[in-house]
């Protein structure tokens, strides 16, 4: 079955970096999409950037200019490196992945479980 699994997240002082990591494991054909979420208890789930299997990407107005996505489809892993964290940056981050998981199967959605990013000083 197929499994996302991030890590990468951590305590960091605001104006540091983390680089978050989300690797994608068993039965998969093809993976197309990628993307990072996040969530904060008493907050809405959003979408904070995505990257399509091309390598077009896309971000939140609020996380442009510091964070950058990308993806090695080699190691069926995307990335989210986080700059110039800010204390409202502090969340849940979750991977999303759309996965081909056979050879003319559907294309389904996989969540990952979530990676805690802190940013406080």
């Amino acid at each position: 079955q197929v499994q996302l699994v991030e890590s990468g997240g951590g305590l960091v002082q605001p104006g540091g970096s983390l680089r978050l990591s989300c690797a994608a494991s068993g039965i998969i054909f093809r993976i197309g999409s990628m993307a990072w979420y996040r969530q904060d208890p008493g907050n809405q789930r959003e979408l904070v950037a995505t990257i399509t299997s091309g390598g077009g990407t896309d971000y939140a107005d609020s996380v442009k200019g510091r964070f950058t996505i990308s993806r090695d489809n080699a190691k069926k892993t995307v990335y989210l490196q986080a700059n110039n964290l800010k204390p409202e940056d502090t969340a849940v981050y979750l991977c999303n992945t759309e996965i081909e998981v056979t050879r003319g199967s559907s294309w389904r959605n996989y969540w990952g479980q979530g990676t805690q990013v802190t940013v406080s000083s």
